[in-house]
């Protein structure tokens, strides 16, 4: 990389207590932590990781002491003046399905908060829940954003939503196409991208599971769906076995398989996801379609994240390089 970039990562610093499947109990600040960890690792003498998110004072040192201790993590962007943060509560069942229940909410990211990082090469939204990252926000990234900039979208969020009862709950994305003009490339798993393409009409006894898997073909319909509105690349995690990428290169639909980085033991999968995405924004820095070498960077930050339970699982770029190089062989550009 010849050049110093900047990344701003959007979305909520939670603080998580987590219960692995294996009975663990965990603390920590989770979510936005991950990509942007992962990227001042990554970005170590070429750039800036910039998180942008709403937390509550009483967390606003041990963020700030954690984020801190990496000289190219920018904390202006860090808000704790509303005193709102999110508080959750994670009880895994098994190795990718958990319980979720939060207690405290971030306010909504709005325009004037991402002001600051606005000359931002990768905007990278990760919200957990559907009001963290609202589509005016998006509206104004587009609108202000540096000639060449893209954003980077998570579906998690819009298609996750708290209950009365502070239950984290499913829903449909029922407003995706009003999102689509504004995200260039959107990133979800495959639970998620069941709630994001659905038939416009249920029976009842058809909505008895929480969401409808879809199949390849319907995956494939989709990402084309969604690359009609504007979006230039679809990225769907297949838990473990790796991640589909959709895109149109030259006007022609393509579909690609980038198999996960394996490891031989799963300690911690909290964050894995938002982890993928910060791989995806390092990934895109230097060619903004070379979504295969996207993909390497995002599964080996992924398959990073789960190797223990601290931020010290992310490497160094020649590291992490290495590790592509093993996995990849054939197809690595690192």
């Amino acid at each position: 990389m010849n050049r110093s970039y900047k990344v701003a990562i959007l979305g909520p610093i939670p603080y998580d207590h987590i219960t692995t499947s294996r009975g663990a109990e965990i603390i920590k600040y989770g979510c936005v932590t991950h990509p942007t960890i992962a990227l001042a690792r990554l970005m170590e003498g070429m750039g800036r990781a910039c998180p942008v998110a709403h937390i509550r004072k009483k967390d606003e040192p041990g963020i700030k002491q954690l984020l801190g201790a990496y000289s190219n993590i920018c904390l202006e962007t860090v808000y704790s003046h509303l005193d709102q943060g999110d508080v959750i509560q994670l009880k895994f069942v098994d190795q990718n399905n958990r319980l979720e229940k939060q207690t405290a909410f971030m306010p909504p990211i709005r325009p004037e908060d991402v002001g600051p990082a606005i000359d931002a090469d990768i905007f990278v939204g990760v919200p957990i829940s559907d009001y963290e990252v609202p589509l005016e926000t998006l509206k104004y990234i587009r609108q202000h954003r540096r000639q060449g900039a893209i954003t980077i979208f998570d579906a998690h969020g819009p298609t996750s939503t708290v209950a009365t009862t502070g239950d984290r709950l499913r829903r449909f994305w029922v407003e995706r196409d009003l999102w689509l003009p504004y995200i260039d490339v959107l990133k979800m798993n495959i639970e998620e991208a069941g709630c994001c393409w659905f038939k416009k009409e249920y029976a009842p006894e058809e909505l008895k599971d929480q969401y409808q898997e879809l199949s390849d073909a319907e995956m494939a319909e989709f990402a084309r769906h969604c690359l009609s509105k504007g979006v230039k690349a679809v990225f769907i995690t297949l838990d473990a076995r790796g991640c589909m990428v959709y895109s149109e290169p030259g006007g022609a639909f393509r579909a690609d398989f980038v198999p996960s980085v394996r490891v031989e033991e799963v300690i911690d999968t909290t964050g894995c996801g938002d982890s993928f995405a910060g791989g995806m924004a390092f990934g895109l820095l230097e060619n903004r379609e070379d979504y295969i070498r996207a993909a390497q960077y995002a599964n080996a930050l992924g398959a990073l994240r789960t190797q223990g339970t601290t931020f010290e699982v992310f490497k160094s770029l020649e590291e992490t390089n290495a590790l592509i190089r093993k996995h990849y062989p054939e197809e690595a550009r690192v």
